[in-house]
């Protein structure tokens, strides 16, 4: 039997991908408020109407957070990212650390493997902003500075799948992480997996990777 040709998408499809398109590139970052309806329309090429649909249809799936009387916002930057923020909402920190467990563990591994001279600059730099943020008593730049740790060892994996699953926890992963207090208790961990992954060794990495999320404080 032969197969019925594929209908053409539609215009409220049309204007969801150009939408998912600006989250892609980055134009559309988590927290952006989106161009009005009118503007929208004109450079996606469609209708108000059409461009109402899209936006209701990414609501609906918590990319987009409508605003009564504001505006709207940029919720998450793909749908994942979104379902995995939603998730992590409803659970409690020996959840959420296991599942950097699964992550985690894996991705220093792929890191050893896969990291490239430009990871490990990035790398070298998220440690070096830690141990300043601990000199200088500074817990907001402690915290940016572990999360932008562990989102490029993730990043050095070299998996986007990986990388979008791994975005939707940073929020909660941010809220989870207290200042340094006067020392960084876990300041040996972390240099353990950046050596292990400067090393190559994907074995020691995954093992770095797990002692330290071990030490992380329920």
């Amino acid at each position: 039997m032969p197969l019925a040709p594929a209908a053409p998408a539609s215009l409220v499809d049309q204007a969801i991908d150009g939408m998912r398109d600006l989250l892609a590139s980055g134009e559309w970052t988590v927290g952006t408020r989106i161009p009005p309806e009118p503007e929208l329309a004109a450079a996606l090429g469609v209708s108000r109407n059409t461009v109402r649909e899209a936006v209701k249809a990414l609501a609906h799936v918590g990319v987009l957070e409508v605003r009564r009387g504001d505006g709207t916002y940029v919720a998450a930057t793909t749908e994942v990212q979104a379902l995995m923020r939603r998730q992590c909402e409803r659970v409690d920190i020996a959840h959420l650390l296991e599942v950097r467990h699964a992550i985690e563990v894996q991705a220093a591994a792929l890191a050893a493997r896969r990291r490239t001279d430009a990871d490990l600059a990035v790398l070298d730099a998220t440690i070096a902003r830690r141990r300043a943020a601990v000199d200088s008593g500074d817990a907001a730049a402690f915290v940016d500075a572990d999360v932008e740790f562990h989102v490029a060892v993730v990043a050095a994996a070299h998996n986007p799948l990986l990388a979008e699953l791994y975005d939707g926890l940073v929020e909660t992963l941010r809220a989870s992480i207290d200042g340094p207090g006067d020392a960084d208790d876990l300041a040996r961990e972390h240099d353990a997996v950046l050596a292990a992954i400067r090393a190559g060794d994907a074995a020691r990495a995954a093992e770095a990777g797990a002692v330290l999320l071990d030490h992380v404080p329920r």
